[in-house]
């Protein structure tokens, strides 16, 4: 093998650590932004779920008046 073609493997190697590198950061930050969206989420639901809890009413509002 040639000095030139392992210098040349040699550096497509570093480019290749590198780019996993700034890859794994970007992963990372994904999934701290997916943890953060979910906890939202959770408290969304929740919320929703106890304005809906706390309206009052039996439910009868989304029942057909009597003359459909």
């Amino acid at each position: 093998m040639s000095e030139e073609r392992l210098v040349n493997i040699e550096s497509k190697l570093a480019h290749q650590e590198q780019l996993l590198i700034e890859l794994n950061g970007v992963i990372t930050d994904q999934q701290a932004q997916i943890m953060k969206l979910e906890e939202i989420y959770g408290a969304l639901v929740d919320r929703v779920r106890a304005i809906g809890a706390a309206l009052p009413g039996d439910g009868s509002q989304d029942e057909r008046p009597p003359h459909y």
